[in-house]
């Protein structure tokens, strides 16, 4: 018998193996605190005013750790706007999230609605105060147009995927073309129409949900 090779076998090599998961999960941790941070500050002193030193201070990191973990200044501010999108930190297709599959499985318009309108409510919670940090950056910052433009064009594509799932019940107005009634819920899902009933006339978010309920159901269904 060789007793080398026993001996090898008795005794193996043992080797160190990188703990890739708690590597992943630390730098998960500092990307939400940078954009937790970032959201903050933004909303507080404004997309100018505010610097990537300021949000690096704040979050608990070098100002560096904050390029390498999420870009400029106006990528991390579209990040922002993407998370407040899925309510994830990152971009999360619309046909991908939750309560897409939940209207795609109701069979009724009025269940469909009123878990778009309870979606709309929690995400525009998130947004609509970006929104208006953004509008006040129009001037200062032109990259942010784009990206708004970009995210409303995406939003008017996704409320023709709407109205085509609204369809199928049935229950859709005959007088009003699919174009026209996408139009109507893309203006009243928007940051800016949230911000004047919420942020401004300060209807409590319960009460803008049931409004964007029932006012879809009475502008776009024979309900």
């Amino acid at each position: 018998m060789n007793m080398g090779k026993l001996s090898t076998m008795a005794h193996p090599v043992k080797t160190r193996r990188y703990d890739s998961t708690s590597r992943r999960h630390a730098a998960q941790a500092t990307r939400s605190a940078i954009l937790d941070a970032a959201r903050q500050l933004f909303i507080a002193k404004g997309y100018t005013a505010t610097s990537m030193a300021q949000i690096a201070s704040e979050a608990g990191v070098a100002p560096d750790t904050v390029y390498a973990s999420v870009g400029k200044k106006a990528e991390l501010f579209t990040l922002l706007i993407e998370s407040a999108l899925s309510g994830q930190d990152e971009a999360i297709p619309g046909e991908q999230r939750d309560y897409v599959a939940r209207m795609r499985a109701a069979t009724t318009a009025e269940a469909k609605l009123a878990i778009y309108a309870a979606a709309v409510t929690t995400i525009q919670a998130r947004l609509a105060p970006l929104f208006l940090a953004l509008r006040a950056a129009a001037n200062a910052a032109p990259e942010l147009g784009s990206v708004w433009a970009a995210i409303s064009e995406r939003r008017a594509t996704n409320m023709h995927l709407l109205v085509e799932d609204l369809a199928t019940t049935g229950e859709l107005r005959t007088d009003l073309s699919r174009d026209e009634a996408a139009d109507v819920i893309w203006s009243m899902n928007s940051s800016e129409y949230y911000a004047l009933l919420v942020l401004e006339r300060r209807w409590t978010p319960q009460r803008f949900e049931t409004w964007l309920r029932d006012a879809w159901l009475r502008l776009l269904t024979t309900k």
